[in-house]
Order: C-alpha cells, then sequence, then structure tokens
C-alpha cells in the first residue's frame, strides 16, 4: 500500500494484538499448571496427614514407612509372671473392705464379708492417688501458679481369674464387669467434689500395668479432664451449627463406607478411627445418640459387651495379645447438661513408644493406616 511516494504499512489493532497474547499466555500458563500437576501427582509422600474433627489434633499416618499387620504380632514383649502366691489381688481379704461386690452377675450383700464365689470386686486403692476429703483447697504461689488438693475417690475393680483377662471373657462375664464399672459410677457421681469419673484398664507391663492380675481403675476428680474437655467443646460448637452430633455423624459415615469398621451389631459400633492416634486403634460407640454411660439400660449394656468383647479379642488374637489401655469418655457429672456429648470407649494398644517429634510437637505418628488395620482386625 503506497500513500503518494511513500510506502505505508498495515498495523494490527493494538487492542487485537493485547488481547491475542493475553490468550497465547493463559494457553501456555494454563500448559504449565497442567504439567506441574503431573509433577505434583507423580510425588511420593511418606506420610499423610490427618485431622481429628473432635480435639481439632492432626495425626500422621505414615504411610512411606508402613508396616504390614503381622509385623506387630512378632514384636517381643515383655511379660510379668507373678505367681498367685505372691499376687495381692489373689488374696483378696488382706486388700481395703470391699465398696462392691459381684458373683456371677449378680450384685452381693457386704454384710457377711467376701464371699468364697465372688467374680468381680471393687477395693479402694491401697495407694490412691485422690482421697476423699471434706474441702477443696486452693493455693496461689507468687501470683502464677495454683495448686488444688487432690480431692476424690481412687478404686481398683478385680475380676476372680488371675490369668484369665478381658479378651478371654464370656459375654457374661464382660457384661458382669461393665455393670460393675456403672453401678460404682452411679454411686461415686453422688459425692461431694466428683465432677469426672475416669474408668480405665492397663493391661501389659508397657501400658503402666504395675500387677499383673487383670484389673481396672476408677478415679474421681473434681476437674474435667483436658481431652474430654476438646470433646465438649467440639461437639457443641458442631451442634450449634449443624444441628446434629458429631459422633453421630462419624458413625454415619462409618457405616456407609464400612472400611474402617471391625464389628457391629444392632445398636454399637467398633471402629478403627479416621485419624487414629495409634496403630489398630479402636472406638466403641453407641449408635443411637446417647450422652450418659450411666444412663444406659440392661439391653443397651449387654449389646456394649458384645461389641467390645468382639473388639478386643481381635486385637487379642490379632497382635497377640498386646499391651493396651482403654478408658472411657462420657459426659461429666457435675450437674450441667451435655446433651451434645457421645459416649464411648476407646481401646488403645500399645505398639508404638513416644519420642521427641511426639512430645515436642504433640502430634501422634501410625505406622497403619486404620483401613489396613480395620482390614487386618475384621480376619481375626
Amino acid at each position: 500500500m503506497t500513500k503518494g511516494s511513500q510506502k505505508v504499512y498495515p498495523v494490527k489493532s493494538p487492542v487485537k494484538s493485547f488481547a491475542e497474547g493475553k490468550r497465547k499466555s493463559k494457553i501456555l500458563f494454563n500448559r504449565g499448571i497442567s504439567l506441574k500437576a503431573k509433577l505434583f501427582n507423580r510425588v511420593k509422600f511418606p506420610s499423610e496427614l490427618r485431622f481429628d474433627l473432635i480435639s481439632k489434633d492432626w495425626v500422621v499416618i505414615a504411610t512411606g514407612r508402613a508396616r504390614r499387620p503381622e509385623t506387630f504380632k512378632a514384636e517381643q514383649r515383655k511379660i510379668d509372671k507373678v505367681p498367685k502366691s505372691e499376687c495381692p489381688f489373689c488374696k483378696i481379704a488382706t486388700q481395703e473392705k470391699p465398696t462392691l461386690i459381684f458373683s456371677n452377675g449378680k450384685k452381693m450383700p457386704q454384710s457377711k464379708g467376701i464371699p468364697k464365689n465372688w467374680t468381680t470386686i471393687v477395693i479402694p486403692n491401697k495407694y490412691p492417688a485422690f482421697l476423699p476429703f471434706p474441702k477443696l483447697d486452693k493455693h496461689i504461689e507468687g501470683g502464677l501458679y495454683e495448686t488444688v488438693n487432690a480431692v476424690g475417690f481412687h478404686e481398683v475393680v478385680v475380676t476372680r481369674s488371675h490369668e484369665k483377662q478381658l479378651a478371654q471373657f464370656s459375654l457374661k462375664e464382660v457384661k458382669e464387669v461393665f455393670d460393675v464399672y456403672q453401678e460404682r459410677y452411679r454411686d461415686l457421681m453422688k459425692k461431694n467434689f466428683v465432677n469426672h469419673i475416669s474408668i480405665f484398664h492397663n493391661h501389659g507391663f508397657e501400658s503402666g500395668a504395675s500387677i499383673a492380675h487383670p484389673h481396672s481403675q476408677i478415679i474421681t476428680t473434681p476437674l474435667v479432664d483436658v481431652d474430654v474437655q476438646k470433646g465438649l467443646l467440639n461437639s457443641e460448637k458442631y451442634f450449634k451449627t449443624n444441628r446434629k452430633c458429631i459422633y453421630c455423624q462419624m458413625n454415619e459415615w462409618e457405616r456407609k463406607v464400612k472400611k474402617r469398621v471391625i464389628f457391629e451389631n444392632k445398636q454399637f459400633l467398633a471402629v478403627c478411627p479416621f485419624a487414629s492416634k495409634s496403630a489398630f486403634q479402636v472406638i466403641v460407640s453407641p449408635k443411637s445418640h446417647l450422652s450418659y454411660f450411666e444412663k444406659a439400660n440392661d439391653e443397651e449394656k449387654r449389646q456394649l459387651s458384645e461389641a467390645f468383647r468382639a473388639a478386643l479379642k481381635k486385637v487379642y488374637k490379632g497382635l497377640d495379645d498386646p499391651p493396651y489401655n482403654f478408658y472411657l469418655h462420657t459426659a461429666p457429672c457435675d450437674g450441667k447438661k451435655y446433651g451434645y456429648y457421645h459416649w464411648h470407649w476407646t481401646i488403645l494398644p500399645k505398639t508404638a513408644t513416644w519420642a521427641g517429634f511426639e512430645l515436642g510437637a504433640r502430634m501422634e505418628i501410625s505406622t497403619i493406616a486404620p483401613e489396613k488395620a480395620a482390614a487386618y482386625l475384621r480376619k481375626q
């Protein structure tokens, strides 16, 4: 194109040129993202972080160094063998005066002393961590530190057999133990300065059992423990936002996907939780929304006994009698209303020792995914 003697070259519209460049840049940018995504998908992370909806803690599932379930069974453990002749619980008459006696599922009168056919008995701990006292004494040191005297009750629940542990009990025998737990809970909750009742069982040297003879412990405190407090707070928040119980929602999901369920009956569910704090952790909880363990009726206790026994037996068989702890979390007995909470029992096998990271970061590491642990336990 010429204008007079000069040659004129056509110039692209700056608007079109900018739009075209933007379009090409976008294509290149998207290609870059796609390439990065492909590279990212190829990265194999050695671990996975999982969020606990109840405690709001994160746990580490170390999939990169995951162990096969069978390897836990082969671990060497310290076995504390104490002969019956040296066992204090086999000489029950030498212990403190009983607060409750059961024989073959029935509560026995204490007026005639300890019957020869007792099967479960509750006695005050000879070396208690808490003592009953008429008042709480609080002291402040330096305007900073606070102390309160450890007012409460500390009892021991002893089953008759020296060798036979709960995982080997019949359904009837397990039911008796839960009856005893509930009976003592109902009585102790009426005492002064009892706002929280902890029921727990230590099995094996590594779990903290100081006496090999099977026994559980009950401790009452004027304070509510930190884990239960977190559970109460986050359950309440979820209920206020969703008008639903977070435990019921989790149970509903677990029943739907089934991959973490190890046992289920009409009223109870046993699962390896999504954010397990240790390998083979199991939670046994009611399917119905129940906030207070002490209010469980006889059929609910029978169903609980069946589910709990099945879960504990699977852990016992699958891990070859490992050390473990189990404990109850239920709504406090401080007179307040906790209708949004959901009671449950936790079985925690002792499969690892906390090291610097777990202690410093307060983040547990599990070396087996809950889904694999559950699949293994289901077969037992």
